[in-house]
C-alpha cells in the first residue's frame, strides 16, 4: 500500500466513524441501509472504493452479519454497490452522484416541504457551533494536517467531484470537535439536505467565494479563534442557503 492509499484509508476510517456507529432503533435492517447510504452519498466512500470488510462493518454497526448482508444486497439491487469475489474482492461502490439539475432541486424541495427552513437552520446552528468547538480544542499536528488536506482536496476538485469533497470537508470539521455525537449529527444534517445541495449547479464564481469562506474557517480553527470560526461558518452556510433560495425563486 503506497502513502496516498494509506492516507485515503485513514481518511475513510476516520470519517466513517461518524456514520458507522451502533444501530439504536428497533429496525436494524432499515437503519443499516440508511447508514450505508449516508457513507456512500456523502462521499465518505466514493465510486470504486471498497467498503470495510463485513466483519468490521457488522461490529461497528452492532448488527448481525445476516442483517448486514441483507442490507448490502439491497444496495446492490439499487445499483449503489457491487460484490466482487477473489483475493481483491469485497463490496465496491458503484453509485455516481447525479449531474446538478435545477428540476431535481425543485423536486427535492417539494419532498422536504415545510421542513426546508428547519433543515437549513439546524445545519447553520450545528455546523457553526462545531467549528467554534473545533477551534477551542488543542489539535494534534496530524489533526491540523488532516483539516488542511481536506481543504486542499476541495480546492483542487473537478466540478463533478466538488459536492462530494465539500461533504468530506464539512464532516472533517465535525470530527475535529472530538464529539462523536456532534459529528454524527452533522452527517445526518448534511444527508437531510444532500439531494438539494448536489442539485445546485456548480458555478465558478460561487466556488471562488466558497473557497474564501472555507479558508477563513480553516484559518480560524487552526488559530484557535472560536468566535472567528463560528462567524466564517455562519457566513458560508448563509451564502449556500441564499444560493439555494435564488435557484428556487
Amino acid at each position: 500500500m503506497d502513502v496516498d492509499e494509506a492516507r485515503e484509508r485513514a481518511r475513510q476510517d476516520w470519517q466513517a466513524g461518524a456514520i458507522f456507529r451502533p444501530v439504536r432503533t428497533g429496525n436494524a435492517f432499515e437503519e443499516t441501509v440508511e447508514r450505508l447510504l449516508q457513507a456512500i452519498k456523502l462521499g465518505v466512500f466514493g465510486h470504486g472504493d471498497r467498503l470495510p470488510a463485513e466483519r468490521d462493518l457488522a461490529a461497528r454497526l452492532g448488527v448481525s452479519r445476516e442483517t448486514l448482508r441483507e442490507a448490502l444486497r439491497t444496495l446492490q439491487l439499487a445499483g449503489c454497490t457491487e460484490s466482487r469475489r477473489g483475493r481483491y474482492g469485497g463490496t465496491f461502490v458503484t453509485y455516481r452522484m447525479p449531474e446538478p439539475d435545477v428540476a431535481e432541486l425543485r423536486r427535492a424541495v417539494r419532498d422536504l416541504g415545510d421542513d426546508l427552513e428547519d433543515a437549513l437552520t439546524y445545519r447553520l446552528v450545528l455546523e457553526s457551533g462545531a467549528a467554534e468547538a473545533a477551534a477551542r480544542r488543542t489539535l494534534a499536528p496530524e489533526q491540523r494536517a488532516y483539516l488542511e488536506s481536506r481543504l486542499a482536496d476541495l480546492e483542487g476538485a473537478p466540478a463533478e467531484r466538488y459536492r462530494q469533497l465539500d461533504s468530506r470537508f464539512h464532516l472533517a470539521v465535525g470530527e475535529l470537535t472530538g464529539s462523536p455525537t456532534l459529528a454524527a449529527g452533522i452527517a445526518q444534517a448534511r444527508m437531510r439536505l444532500n439531494d438539494l445541495l448536489n442539485a445546485i449547479p456548480v458555478l465558478e464564481r460561487n466556488i471562488e467565494h466558497a473557497a474564501e469562506q472555507h479558508r477563513a474557517m480553516v484559518r480560524a480553527i487552526l488559530d484557535g479563534d472560536g468566535e472567528a470560526a463560528r462567524r466564517a461558518t455562519e457566513e458560508h452556510l448563509a451564502a449556500t442557503a441564499a444560493l439555494l433560495r435564488g435557484f428556487l425563486g
